[in-house]
């Protein structure tokens, strides 16, 4: 009989819906219960694409003598931390501070009222590994709260204390100036794996708010390193195996220094924040190596994540099957691996031997380093060999080469796609869908491309009528089979509200700064702390949550925080608006002891910091959007690296109208001798307009501030 998760849409909630485990969702009915019988709450936290939440379903979840266990002395309660990041907030900020580590699945054990006592994150289904079995640790404390039921209360409620006092503000108001960018940059630069990039050892994950940082440090200091550092790393990603070399797409991580060997899932926000890495790598360099990776990623997203009505799915397994005749048996990376054999099938002689010499594949496997033995015999498919080298080894020129394997690609991929495709979690999150948007609007933008647009415009548009109230102006969370549910936390506002100012400046229509503004009055409302100013990640008025806690690491996503101030700063600088400006200056302060002691867990403030005290650059335009001339302006204006510089176009007499609104200096900004006129200015004090292309981009690139 399936349990009470029947009727969630989550699907990392589904897949345990057989579970004999008597699983609850989070909510009334299971604390309830909870307290009706007396009962500890286990609390199991995880996603749909999670490897070892797979391994502890299957081992431990699927047992039934572990789930009577479980089932007579607990209350099983499953979360999915990507429809509560709240809930999954809370417990992590526990396993960490109690165990020194984290990650998911996360096995939480917490008193009928919902402070945890003990937890941890994967256990095995009996002793091993050096960790205590699953069954030993429920058996131990299913005593414990019988016979010493105070001391476990004690404990949490001690716990719970010290969570709250770690997530009060760090201390009173820090005088900020840009030298505080200077410690940062100085650690990236010692922990820079100087032979294969990266920052640390492995595993190695990506972080591109440590490249949104080190580019615009370079962008206003001039210092090479911090260019240098990011775009090596970008270039060792995209030429490892971590980047997938046949269907575009980032995996989660890299197992192994190199770059090399992958954890297999693909993340949506991780494509979206990489687009906008590589889109800028590609903007300081004018390298087309850095636009080309952009553009594989976002087509791997248009093909394989994209739902029909426009929004964007959130994750692909890193698990597939193997085998179609056993469909429950699964490895990692199956969809993705190759052999040597099936090459010399699918392409034939000598496209195979060209293919597996560039890309790096060995009859006997080239997974040398596989310390969980899953990859025998198999090859993980990297850049090996130039296309010079390989046209060397083979005689042959570059362009022959890339034709041979250009075609021996879609080949593969025309055969991958008969394979079983890893689990693709379909569920549509308004924060990662806001961080796909930007991307693509970026996109649009940079690489002149009308099919991002129309993506970036499809995914806006699905979120505002499905998943937005316009009456009480508020977010829903997550959507799933026709299903908009859970309230927006700060970082569905903050994601989304940056997105539309991304559209804004892709195509100039009022409604998206509109939306952006709405949004972020919404934000304000719901979320800001009202005695210091900065913004807690969930909303009051949820007793289900034992605290709210405040959303400031800038990791694999960036804080809600960080956002909400880089917005709040946009906002202030397009608008002209004073109070946007005032509410900016009052969360930079209320953040500035965090960016002072520990700038490089908060990369993302640091942008908005350099935002807050560098002086800023307007483009204003003057002309018909639709005209050869005005596009090229455009074009011109979005070439060079200018993280610090709005662009604004006045295309007819109602936007004229409505920029005069919020900058009455534009009054005297028109159209010279009927031609497309360009405007450079800093704080709204312009150089003399240009009509000469030429001379617009002199001043592009002349001495104004990045």
């Amino acid at each position: 009989m399936p349990n009470h998760l029947i009727e969630e849409k989550s699907p990392y909630l589904l897949q345990h819906v057989n579970n004999p485990v008597d699983w609850f969702p989070w909510g009334p009915a299971a604390f309830d219960k909870a307290r009706r019988e007396d009962k500890p709450i286990f609390l199991s936290i995880g996603y749909s694409t999670c490897h070892w939440c797979h391994v502890m379903e299957r081992e431990s979840f699927e047992n039934l003598e572990i789930a009577e266990v479980l089932n007579a002395h607990f209350v099983a309660v499953k979360v999915d931390r990507e429809e509560r990041p709240d809930v999954d907030r809370i417990y992590m900020a526990f396993v960490q501070a109690t165990t020194q580590s984290g990650g998911w699945p996360m096995s939480v054990f917490l008193t009928p009222d919902r402070k945890p006592f003990f937890g941890g994150t994967y256990f095995p289904p009996d002793n091993r590994y050096g960790r205590p079995g699953f069954r030993t640790v429920l058996e131990s404390l299913a005593r414990a709260w019988k016979n010493e039921r105070a001391k476990l209360e004690q404990s949490s409620a001690d716990v719970i204390a010290q969570l709250q006092q770690i997530s009060a503000p760090r201390g009173g108001a820090v005088p900020l100036d840009l030298n505080l960018l200077d410690p940062a940059f100085q650690y990236f630069r010692r922990s820079f794996d100087q032979k294969y990039g990266g920052f640390g050892g492995a595993p190695k994950f990506p972080r591109p708010v440590v490249f949104n940082f080190l580019f615009r440090y370079f962008a206003r200091t001039g210092n090479e390193d911090a260019r240098d550092m990011s775009l090596k790393t970008l270039r060792a990603m995209a030429e490892g195996g971590m980047n997938d070399q046949l269907g575009g797409g980032f995996h989660r991580y890299s197992v192994d220094e190199t770059w090399f060997l992958p954890h297999f899932e693909k993340m949506l926000y991780d494509q979206a924040q990489l687009v906008v890495s590589f889109l800028e790598a590609y903007r300081i360099t004018q390298d087309p190596y850095f636009a080309g990776i952009a553009r594989r990623t976002l087509d791997y997203v248009l093909r394989d994540m994209t739902d029909a009505q426009g929004g964007f799915y959130s994750a692909e397994d890193a698990d597939s099957v193997v085998d179609r005749a056993h469909p429950h048996e699964k490895a990692e990376g199956a969809f993705y691996v190759w052999t040597r054999p099936e090459l010399d099938r699918i392409l034939g002689h000598p496209e195979a031997a060209i293919f597996a010499f560039r890309y790096g594949v060995e009859t006997g496997g080239n997974v040398h380093n596989d310390p969980h033995g899953e990859f025998p015999e198999k090859n993980i498919l990297f850049p090996h060999h130039s296309l010079e080298e390989t046209g060397r080894r083979f005689s042959m020129g570059p362009a022959q080469v890339d034709t041979i394997l250009t075609r021996a690609a879609g080949l593969l991929l025309e055969h991958r796609a008969t394979r079983v495709r890893p689990h693709r979690d379909d569920k549509i999150l308004t924060a990662w869908n806001g961080l796909m948007i930007s991307a693509f609007a970026q996109a649009a933008q940079v690489l002149d491309d009308a099919r991002y647009a129309l993506a970036a415009r499809r995914a806006a548009d699905f979120l505002l009528s499905r998943m937005y109230d316009r009456g009480t102006r508020t977010l829903k969370r997550r959507y799933r089979d026709q299903d908009a549910a859970i309230p927006g936390f700060l970082d569905d506002y903050a994601f989304l509200a940056q997105a539309l100012l991304d559209l804004y400046e892709t195509d100039f229509q009022a409604a998206d700064l509109d939306a952006a503004m709405e949004l972020t009055q919404t934000m304000i409302d719901l979320f800001e702390d009202p005695l210091h100013g900065d913004f807690f990640g969930s909303a009051a008025g949820d007793d289900s949550l034992v605290m709210r806690l405040k959303d400031d690491y800038d990791g694999a996503e960036p804080a809600g925080n960080s956002v909400a101030l880089c917005n709040l700063l946009r906002l202030a600088h397009i608008t002209g608006r004073e109070d946007y400006a005032r509410k900016a200056d009052r969360t930079l302060e209320a953040l500035s002891a965090r960016i002072a002691q520990q700038g490089v867990a908060v990369p993302q403030m640091l942008v908005a910091l350099e935002m807050a005290l560098s002086p800023k650059r307007q483009v204003v335009l003057v002309g018909d959007p639709s005209s050869q001339d005005t596009l090229e302006f455009l074009r011109a204006a979005r070439t060079p690296f200018s993280p610090l510089s709005v662009t604004l176009l006045i295309g007819s007499e109602e936007a004229r109208r409505r920029l005069l609104t919020m900058h009455p200096e534009l009054a005297e900004m028109r159209r010279v001798d009927g031609k497309t006129t360009a405007y450079v200015c800093e704080n709204f004090t312009c150089q003399l307009p240009t009509t000469d292309l030429a001379k617009f981009r002199e001043l592009l690139t002349g001495t104004w501030p990045n």
